[in-house]
């Protein structure tokens, strides 16, 4: 029961009873504070409160932190020149920061919420060796001198601001800030994301620059795509199709992905001096990481992608030219100095006459300028129809650019975070970069003020008139179990990988989720609501309260009163499912499910697995399976005991035909009229699942 109610509770994203805006506390103070504490030491914290508690402190360590002191040492910092560390390409770092903020917050993506910058986990293999990230080791290096000054400041909230802060700079739109990225130790939650054994194991992929969802990018160790073309060949169409498929991966539609490639490639230039290389990775050599094997290997000397040039003629100033450029010329591929594809301007003209190529100063002021380039992504955002359409758009209009990129921007390094209440410079004085209002990517749900309804009357409703009986046409399902079944359907859609889903909104209601196979296709959801619907018409609560506080009940009273669950009130309900699009679990109880997945699928809920153990078991003692699976898990379905372990641990199974679905199986206990599916049976199979299931069997 306690792990039940850390999933009722936490997985709002916030802590304490933070819903209600009239409490003792702000709204943002209770969004930071820690969770109820359910655990009796430390070291058994679940994921979840680990996070909620290190957010915490750290909206308390920077409550009085200048953000604009940190600005203004930024700007500074941004165009001092460290000519013997890492000299500025033309003479300011804006460029490089600007790449460094993208290249943290790129690696998000939507399929189980993981990477982006909050964790800042690109100081860590696997990410910090991506060949995506070459010479990023240099850029964190420069930074740390404005760490040093703001200590409070972490890793992922000084890229990110600094990053932003180099657009401005260089005559950027406004792009607005969001406090409150809490750094990782270590870089174990960027493993899945590759290379390692454990994305192998996850998500393999068989031939790098084909590889498909779960994973973000086409290529393992870009951030999206190869930009040479698909698989290293320069075919400009195919690439655009790499691109809608990467960027749609992590939740970018075809405005912003268009904005971002044009915002990004506005500054700065691609590095590929020579055909030799960078050297060996941070993996390989971190002392010596990436030293540059053409002549001095920084400078004019740099390489990093392999590809040569500046895409515009002013790399440091904010202008719509990227565009432009695309649309004026006729771009032809060729292997560049540093032996990769790139695009190059056919100086014979296309339809019109000869144009001869823009050119670019070099990156230390001297020599001969330099002739512009495209890569092969780039190229492609001419030759599908909608990309191109926007391209125009953005060449033709400054303004409409500069909105939509603004917007892609703030979006791109801040949707890793969660709801906007985790923002922890809102409201601040000393910060005039303060995040905009709730984005729609926020999924933004309004406080509620104070409730309409006393909690007693409602537990006395749902005791008196609801879980007395079963539920009818719910072929003898309890009001119990069904309601026991929605609140954790509602609850559990939360993971902490990046704060999205919970039962605050009572998404569930709404599809996607409504039908999802884990809900019993709507039998979950239909059968839930049906149950408390009397209770809701007789009070002014919302869905979201009423599931939170009928599922507690509903273990309450099968306990036969041995435990007490608190009740946190203040959800309010949205108006559409949207916000669990992509939320919907990976393991449902097929066969042919294996344990690495369940594991993976409880690490992003964030709940330990001493608490995904105890929830499974609280939900098999309530009553039969959901469809498309069939029967009881337990002998005794009426009581909220561990009796589930029992019986789990003492039969034997075997596999059969699901009596409600002729395609599903599942399986049966040889000696009892017992089932279970493959979640149950890894209980048994897996050794430290199996020693949880025997120590809830035997107390």
């Amino acid at each position: 029961t306690m792990a039940f109610l850390l999933l009722l509770v936490a997985s709002s994203a916030s802590a304490g009873c933070p819903y209600l805006a009239t409490t003792t506390t702000t709204t943002e103070e209770a969004l930071s504070k820690p969770s109820l504490s359910l655990s009796s030491t430390p070291s058994s914290l679940s994921t979840l409160e680990q996070k909620q508690a290190q957010h915490a402190a750290y909206v308390d360590a920077t409550r009085n932190t200048d953000w604009d002191a940190v600005r203004q040492d930024i700007d500074e910092f941004l165009t001092t020149s460290q000519d013997d560390a890492w000299p500025a390409d033309f003479g300011n770092y804006g460029p490089l920061f600007v790449r460094l903020a993208w290249h943290n917050a790129g690696s998000y993506r939507t399929s189980d919420g993981r990477g982006g910058v909050d964790g800042a986990r690109q100081r860590f293999d696997p990410e910090r060796s991506w060949d995506d990230n070459t010479n990023l080791d240099k850029a964190r290096t420069l930074l740390f001198s404005v760490k040093e000054k703001h200590p409070e400041v972490s890793w992922g909230d000084l890229i990110v601001l600094t990053g932003s802060r180099a657009i401005q700079s260089m005559g950027g739109p406004e792009v607005q800030f969001c406090a409150g990225r809490i750094d990782d130790d270590d870089g174990s939650d960027s493993l899945l994301l590759g290379p390692s054994t454990e994305q192998e194991q996850y998500a393999p992929c068989a031939l790098n620059g084909t590889c498909q969802e779960p994973l973000g990018s086409t290529t393992i160790g870009l951030i999206y795509l190869n930009p040479q073309g698909p698989l290293g060949v320069p075919d400009s169409y195919g690439s655009s199709l790499d691109i809608r498929d990467s960027f749609g991966r992590m939740s970018m539609n075809d405005s912003e992905t268009v904005a971002l490639i044009g915002g990004g490639h506005t500054f700065g230039k691609a590095h590929g001096a020579c055909p030799e290389g960078a050297g060996p990775s941070p993996r390989d050599d971190p002392l010596n990481a990436w030293p540059g094997l053409c002549g001095s290997g920084k400078g004019v000397d740099t390489f990093t992608s392999g590809i040569e040039g500046a895409w515009t003629t002013k790399p440091t100033t904010w202008d719509n030219e990227y565009f432009e450029n695309l649309l004026t010329y006729d771009w032809r591929s060729h292997s560049g100095p540093g032996g990769a594809w790139q695009w190059r301007v056919n100086p014979g003209g296309n339809d019109g006459p000869p144009l001869p190529s823009p050119l670019a100063p070099t990156v230390d002021g001297t020599g001969t300028p330099q002739a512009t380039m495209m890569m092969t992504s780039d190229v492609a955002l001419t030759t599908d129809d909608l990309y191109r359409s926007i391209v125009r758009e953005f060449a033709d209009s400054l303004p409409a650019f500069e909105t939509a990129f603004a917007a892609a921007w703030y979006k791109l390094v801040t949707r890793d975070m969660g709801p906007v209440f985790r923002c922890g410079n809102r409201g601040k004085q000393q910060n005039s970069q303060a995040p905009p209002p709730p984005q729609d990517f926020q999924h933004y749900l309004e406080p509620v003020e104070a409730v309409n309804y006393e909690e007693a009357d409602v537990v006395d409703a749902l005791t008196s008139q609801v879980f007395t009986s079963a539920l009818r046409g719910g072929e003898g399902e309890s009001a119990v179990s069904a309601v026991v079944k929605l609140a954790y359907a509602c609850a559990s859609t939360f993971r902490y990988t990046d704060y999205l889903g919970g039962c605050n909104g009572a998404r569930i209601r709404f599809e996607p989720a409504k039908s999802w196979k884990a809900n019993g296709y709507g039998e979950v959801v239909t059968r839930g609501l049906a149950v408390l619907s009397p209770v809701k018409d007789q009070f002014d609560i919302s869905w979201a309260d009423l599931v939170v506080l009928a599922g507690g009940v509903a273990l309450e009273v099968a306990s036969k009163g041995q435990v007490a669950i608190p009740f946190c009130p203040g959800r309010s309900d949205d108006i559409s499912g949207d916000a669990l699009k992509w939320l919907e679990p990976p393991v449902v109880g097929d066969v042919g499910e294996t344990v690495d997945e369940l594991k993976e699928f409880i690490q992003r809920t964030g709940v330990s697995y001493r608490d995904y153990v105890a929830l499974l078991g609280a939900r098999r003692s309530l009553g039969p399976a959901t469809t498309p699976f069939y029967g009881d898990y337990t002998s005794d379905t009426a009581t909220l005991d561990n009796g589930y372990f029992q019986d789990l641990l003492a039969n034997t199974y075997i596999q059969v035909i699901a009596l409600n679905d002729g395609d599903a199986v599942q399986y049966k206990a040889e000696d009892a009229d017992l089932y279970a599916q493959s979640i149950d049976i890894m209980l048994k199979s897996d050794p430290e699942l199996l020693a949880l299931a025997q120590t809830y069997a035997a107390d």
